[in-house]
């Protein structure tokens, strides 16, 4: 992990765009930048452990992190994977309890850390600024909702047929090639799949002349009959 201390005008320009930081004055923006650092780190780099102290949050700027339960047979359980724009930690900040989770880069990412103390002093004088923090754990928190509901009611195949349609920049296209963002160890892991339960799956969807499949690139010849097939 590099630790790169930014200007506070970069972190600024970083932080001015995500939602949670829209309604800040200027005064109120240097004041979180000027505590916070840009950290850089290497594909596969651990940011933190489970059980490690959380002090403030971070944002991705660019690349991709995953949060994943370890486990002693040296499994994980991918619990999200965040791209850029997206924050993590921001409720255990609060809860002076350590990472249930640890952080690892899928691929070379730079992300900035924004500590406790400038949060915790915007929070008591800004309304605005707690409830946006607030939507934002909010929607953090249905989105784990609809997680628990995918796992317990959706099938294998019904889940995959999610996650690519999720995927798509167009869910009312005809044919559409997407990349997948990740590895489909990562992906299975994160859909709570085995990788061989995944592997069968796209082998069955591409016998089905749903998808073909290269690599990470994956061709959906028509959207709506997936979307079908997968009700």
């Amino acid at each position: 992990m590099i630790e790169a201390k930014r200007a506070p005008r970069d972190i600024i320009e970083v932080i001015s765009g995500l939602a949670l930081f829209d309604e800040l004055s200027a005064d109120q923006l240097i004041d979180i930048a000027a505590e916070s650092r840009e950290i850089r780190l290497p594909k596969g780099e651990v940011l933190f452990h489970k059980d490690d102290q959380a002090h403030g949050f971070y944002v991705v700027i660019t690349g991709q992190v995953k949060l994943a339960f370890p486990s002693a047979q040296g499994n994980e359980k991918v619990v999200e994977i965040l791209g850029a724009r997206q924050s993590f930690g921001e409720a255990l900040m609060f809860m002076n309890r350590p990472y249930p989770v640890f952080a690892e880069a899928v691929v070379e990412s730079v992300l900035v850390h924004i500590p406790q103390a400038p949060v915790k002093h915007l929070l008591q004088r800004d309304p605005s600024f707690a409830c946006a923090m607030l939507a934002g754990l909010s929607k953090r928190l249905h989105s784990l909702v609809q997680d628990v509901e995918a796992y317990s009611v959706r099938s294998s195949a019904q889940r995959v047929i999610g996650y690519l349609l999720q995927l798509c920049p167009d869910r009312d296209a005809g044919a559409v090639e997407i990349l997948l963002p990740t590895s489909k160890n990562v992906i299975a892991s994160r859909l709570n799949l085995t990788p061989e339960t995944l592997s069968r799956i796209f082998h069955d969807l591409t016998r089905a002349k749903l998808i073909d499949v290269r690599g990470k690139q994956i061709l959906i010849h028509d959207v709506q009959r997936l979307k079908k097939f997968g009700v």
